[in-house]
């Protein structure tokens, strides 16, 4: 990856040779200075903005970059796995601070940060570089269980009704953070919700409560 080429560059290191040790402290936060910039980058001036441009935001060397990703898409990948694991780790916490109700609503606007990061690697995800394939089946995965487990949790404590899809959710939410001419930005916030307002409608109280226990 570099600003004349997306290829190797010579000074780096195997790609399973660094898979296989640990990474240094210091290189984790190389990693997460560059995965930060590079979304910042990206989402002002594209997935082709120069690697010279993400290196200094990130206050590194530009041999820093290469030698973390050697190619455009392995950033790319990197910077997409790392917004969904954080988005999908978000959901213990806000289980742990918050009634089951609230935690899904918080989780769901989490969500639609994680679309608008999504969106901005459009042109990446969609030009159909196998090294993208795999990051459709990544995002379900992570993202459908950590869903899964919140709706469950808002039905027994009786927040929302049963009967809810995952897949629904995620994709009505995907849909309603779409961009948009002349659109508000808060507009997609708002839209979702309305929608987990939605899912309160028929909402049965926990078992045990029907009669003021």
């Amino acid at each position: 990856m570099s600003d004349e080429t997306n290829g190797m560059d010579p000074g780096a290191e195997p790609r399973a040779g660094r898979a296989e040790r640990p990474v240094r402290a210091d290189a984790r936060r190389n990693i997460d200075a560059l995965l930060k910039a590079a979304m910042e980058v990206f989402a002002e001036s594209g997935v082709d903005a120069p690697v010279r441009e993400i290196a200094e935001r990130a206050g590194v060397g530009v041999g820093t970059v290469y030698r973390h990703f050697p190619q455009r898409s392995d950033l790319v990948v990197a910077i997409f796995q790392n917004e969904v694991n954080s988005c999908a780790d978000a959901a213990p916490a806000l289980a742990a601070a918050c009634d089951p109700g609230e935690a899904l609503s918080r989780w769901m606007q989490r969500y639609v940060e994680l679309i608008g990061t999504k969106r901005g690697l459009g042109a990446a995800l969609h030009s159909g570089d196998p090294a993208f394939e795999a990051l459709p089946a990544y995002f379900e995965s992570r993202l459908r269980p950590t869903l899964q487990a919140l709706l469950d949790s808002a039905v027994c404590a009786g927040k929302i009704r049963a009967g809810v899809d995952p897949d629904d959710l995620l994709r009505a939410v995907a849909s309603l953070s779409a961009p948009a001419r002349d659109r508000d930005p808060a507009h997609a916030r708002r839209m979702v919700a309305l929608l987990v307002d939605g899912l309160r409608y028929g909402a049965s109280p926990p078992a045990g409560r029907e009669s003021g226990e």
